[in-house]
Formats: structure tokens, sequence, C-alpha cells
């Protein structure tokens, strides 16, 4: 008889926040696949688990999980856990869920921690509709292609991002959705957190320098009016009027009506330059 993979999550950063189930789960299974085994023994020493870790880290996901959907087959009962929250979001484990679901194992959540719900239900903002959108792709095309779509949404918008990239990203939401109300929350259920709320430019200023800790960022969704975008035809005629009245150079105009209508920048752009050759 095949055994059971158990999707555990596990606390954001306070070990008092994971569950009794979770606890008593982690101590009845074979082995725990763990992102990180430092990570995961930290929690384990805890508690009193003393079941063997196995580290299965994100770029090696995909080379284990044949090893491990084996184990599976053969009857051990698994439980996979992340660095914190659920398995799978946004942290490895799709595709070991994915394989043991095509071969037939019984795959078995055990809810917990969630740095999604956390930050979204004490952010200020619409609670009763939401997307998550993960980390935003880190630049060119495909960022820019992302944001063009969840500015349309008028759903409020939950995403993560590193401390790194935060006030970058800040700036880009900014230029692209208009600046909207947000939430920047901070080391969640740490020493140091801090949920901070705030319209986009605000919170780029107030994090402008060195930033630590993991993010959650939570963004206001879009009005109603401003989830459709333009055809191409209407943008044809608007780059039009500006040139014609001298508003501005092509890559200003496109800017600018690629922030009002949603479009991407580069489609914008390309039919403001056909714009000015058919004047």
């Amino acid at each position: 008889m095949a055994g059971t993979l158990y999707l555990v999550a596990t606390p954001l950063g306070n070990l008092s926040d994971v569950s009794f189930r979770a606890i008593d789960t982690l101590k009845s299974v074979a082995a725990v696949v763990a992102e990180d085994t430092r990570r995961a023994r930290i929690l384990c020493e805890r508690y009193a688990v003393t079941r063997p870790l196995v580290s299965m880290p994100a770029f090696r996901e995909g080379a284990q999980a044949a090893a491990l959907v084996a184990r599976l087959a053969a009857g051990d009962d698994l439980a996979l856990v992340t660095d914190a929250g659920s398995p799978g979001i946004s942290d490895p484990g799709s595709t070991l869920v994915a394989r043991a679901v095509e071969a037939g194992v019984r795959v078995v959540p055990i809810p917990g921690p969630s740095a999604v719900v956390a930050a979204l239900s004490a952010s200020g903002l619409p609670s009763d509709r939401f997307f998550f959108a993960g980390f935003l792709p880190r630049k060119g095309t495909g960022r820019e292609r992302a944001l063009s779509q969840l500015k349309r949404l008028d759903a409020t918008l939950v995403l993560y991002e590193s401390p790194e990239r935060l006030v970058e990203t800040l700036r880009d939401l900014a230029e692209a959705f208009g600046d909207r109300r947000a939430c920047v929350a901070r080391e969640l259920t740490k020493i140091h957190e801090e949920l901070v709320r705030g319209r986009l430019g605000e919170l780029a200023a107030r994090f402008e320098g060195e930033v630590r800790g993991e993010i959650t960022l939570v963004v206001e969704g879009a009005a109603e009016e401003a989830s459709v975008a333009a055809g191409d035809d209407a943008i044809l005629a608007e780059a039009a009027r500006r040139l014609a009245a001298g508003e501005g150079s092509v890559k200003e105009i496109a800017r600018e009506i690629a922030q009002a209508t949603g479009r991407p920048r580069s489609e914008v752009y390309a039919l403001a330059l056909r714009a000015r050759g058919e004047r």
C-alpha cells in the first residue's frame, strides 16, 4: 500500500505558531523532506521531532522527485516542509506534489501559517477578493507585461519581494498603477515585525536605503473604470493627438498612455511610432 505525502505548513518566524497536528504529523512519518534541513532542524529540535531529514532545495526538486515518489509508492509516509508557510507556494513542492498525484499517491495538506493571509488581513485594504501574484519577474518585458496585467485587476494584490528589490518594485508599481494605497508587511511574526501602510510613493521613500527581512506587499486593486485597457485604434488616435500638440517625445507619450490604459509600454510605444509615421 502506498504511503502519504503530507504538506506541512511551518511557522513564518515565531515557532509557537506551529499546530499540534503539524507536530504530530512530523513525528509520525518515515522522513521529513525539507527545503533547508538547517531551518527544519530548529523546528524539529524545539518540538522533539526525531525523524530523519532529507534535503530538497528548489534547484534539486526535479531531480529528487522520482526517488521520493518511489519511496511513497513503496509505502513510506513523508512530510514536506519549506522554510516558512505552505510547501509549493512560491517555495519548493509543486513539482513533487504533481509527480505524487500522477503516481496515485495520497497527498494531504496540513494547513497553518500563511504570509499572504497574515499580511492581507492586517493591511487595512479590502480582503473579500484578492490575487496572489508571487514574485514579479525581475526585469524586461516579462516584468512590464506582468505589471500591465495586474494593473487591470479589481482585486487587492498580494506579492512577495526581496528586501533588495522592494524600493524598485514600489516605484515600478507606482509608475504602472498610479499612487495606490498599499501595505508593506516585513518580518511577519518575528521580533522586528513591521506593517507600514501608505501610498506606493510614500512607501518607496520610507524604505529608501537598507531594508532587511522577508517582505509581503499588499496593493489596492484597480478601480472599476481603470480595469479595461484601450484598444489599438484609441491609442493610435490619442498618440497622434498628443504628438500633433507637441506634448512630448514618442517615448514620453507612450509611457503616459501605457500608465493610463494598462497596456504594455512596448506595445504602446510601437503604436506611438506608427502614429508618428502616419502624421
